[in-house]
């Protein structure tokens, strides 16, 4: 029976220890996401929000940086989205993956992410309204 509450009692100890630390790593997480934004939108001027973005014609990218997803149209605008979280899968490879009625991707879409070797869903999230981002 001591054999057993041993690494019981110390597996308490260090998931106790991981908690206490989680706040500062939260933290220390949204100033880096936030850096990296400013990096990627510095530049560039903020305009009003619009509720839609046509997607036919675009050839752009996206790249996730928090719960903010950036689709780069070119070096001159960029449209980014405050998700309600959840598709933070995008920043290290996954797919995001829209289901579209329209040549517009909406505020109150939803995305999902996909692990693409996998196959297996990673994550989901619902649009918010985007904000452009030009060149001045």
């Amino acid at each position: 029976m001591r054999m057993i509450l041993i690494p019981l009692a110390a597996a308490a100890i260090g998931a106790g220890a991981i908690a206490i630390a989680a706040p500062g790593n939260r933290n220390d997480r949204a100033a880096a996401d936030e850096a990296a934004f400013q990096k990627e939108v510095s530049g560039l001027v903020p305009g009003k929000p619009v509720d839609c973005i046509g997607t036919r014609l675009n050839n752009g990218s996206v790249k996730a940086i928090g719960s903010r997803l950036i689709y780069r149209i070119n070096s001159k605008r960029v449209y980014v989205n405050e998700t309600n979280g959840g598709c933070e899968a995008v920043a290290r490879g996954d797919a995001l993956v829209t289901r579209q009625f329209s040549t517009q991707l909406c505020r109150g879409d939803i995305a999902r992410t996909v692990n693409m070797p996998a196959r297996i869903d990673s994550g989901t999230c619902t649009m918010g309204s985007f904000i452009p981002y030009q060149a001045r």
